[in-house]
């Protein structure tokens, strides 16, 4: 009977195996291994514009005069972006933030108070703030023209880019004649 290839009865088959392969890689030298030098790590990605963009957004939203009607009634105010969730309006309405700045435009022209106003949030979006507090007061001497701060402020903060929501603060926090503002960091 003749062995066939892979018949496991001859033993003297594994044997011519292992001497053909020897013959087969006969001469063959093993490559060396090789290791790659390590890279060195990236830098951080920067964004180059982020300042001048933001301030630029702060100007143009605060050059506007238009005043929301609805205002005049002295109501909450309440305003966010589609992108905030409702458990964040939820936290910011319930004061659960902490507030890292405030600014207190009492007595103020409207003018000087959207002055005053794009220099805070110019220096609290510098310093990465996520949440400030805006004091603009309930209009109560403003007579027949109602809260022209609380609207100039209401205007001003819908047309700034990097705010993300604004609620009327608690009263202990100063009701309707104040503001806690939510703003995008980084």
């Amino acid at each position: 009977m003749t062995a066939l290839p892979g018949d496991d009865n001859h033993p003297d088959d594994e044997a011519d195996e292992a001497r053909l392969f020897q013959n087969a890689v006969r001469g063959v030298r093993p490559l060396q291994q090789r290791t790659a030098a390590p890279r060195p790590p990236r830098a951080r990605p920067h964004a180059r514009f982020t300042r001048a963009d933001r301030a630029a957004v702060l100007r143009e939203s605060l050059d506007t005069d238009d005043a929301d009607p609805q205002l005049a009634s002295g109501e909450e105010l309440v305003f966010h972006r589609p992108a905030v969730q409702p458990p964040v309006l939820r936290k910011l309405r319930r004061g659960e933030y902490r507030i890292e700045r405030e600014i207190d435009l009492h007595g103020l022209t409207v003018a000087e108070a959207k002055a005053a106003l794009r220099q805070f949030l110019v220096v609290a979006l510098e310093q990465q703030v996520h949440c400030v507090r805006i004091i603009h007061g309930k209009g109560l001497r403003s007579g027949h023209r109602g809260p022209v701060l609380k609207a100039a402020v209401n205007s001003v903060l819908r047309r700034t880019g990097a705010v993300l929501a604004y609620v009327s603060a608690r009263p202990v926090d100063g009701g309707t004649g104040a503001v806690y503002v939510l703003l995008a960091t980084g």
